[in-house]
């Protein structure tokens, strides 16, 4: 008899996709549409995301362009923007929304860092609660012979290895692009 780890490899891929979308947010010293995934407009009375109220798109390697659907939406995309957590500033012409990407300062960066790093011990801590969760139904599992059972946590123990090792790659790929001038 083995034991099914098929929940448990959904599971821990779940947090590495989890980190991913995290990681997608922090913002690097490149235009990238996904910082914005977080932003919601006030349209017609509803919190609406950005990306369903406008279209994104990076004309240039440090610039957001962002073109409204509904011109008269221009107004509430650059108040979320401004009331955003994103420290950039907006500039309107009447018909678009260009936003500049100002380079990051040296600080800046080790800081992102950080939180890059916060995400990944948070996503591993999920894929270990995985580990523990099955461990703990393997040993709850009376019917389950000796040897069958330490195949089992084997098992877990080298599918929890390797979701931590491609956690740690993922933030170091991402920790990478941060401090890349």
């Amino acid at each position: 008899m083995t034991f099914d780890l098929t929940n448990a490899k959904e599971r821990m891929k779940g947090a590495q996709e989890a980190l991913q979308r995290e990681l997608a947010n922090i913002r690097t010293g490149r235009a990238n549409p996904n910082i914005l995934n977080r932003v919601e407009v006030e349209y017609y009375g509803a919190m609406t995301p950005l990306n369903q109220v406008a279209s994104i798109s990076v004309p240039e390697a440090r610039i957001l362009l962002i073109t409204p659907f509904d011109k008269s939406a221009l107004e509430a995309i650059v108040h979320a923007i401004n009331v955003s957590d994103l420290g950039l500033n907006p500039a309107s012409d009447g018909n678009i929304v260009r936003l500049a990407i100002p380079q990051m300062t040296e600080e800046r960066r080790k800081e992102l860092a950080k939180e890059v790093k916060a995400e990944a011990e948070k996503a591993k801590v999920s894929v270990r609660n995985v580990r523990r969760d099955i461990m703990d139904d393997i040993k709850k599992d009376k019917d389950m012979p000796e040897d069958d059972a330490r195949k089992a946590e084997d098992q877990t123990q080298k599918l929890t290895d390797e979701n931590i090792k491609a956690i740690d790659e993922i933030a170091a790929e991402k920790e990478k692009e941060l401090l890349t001038i």
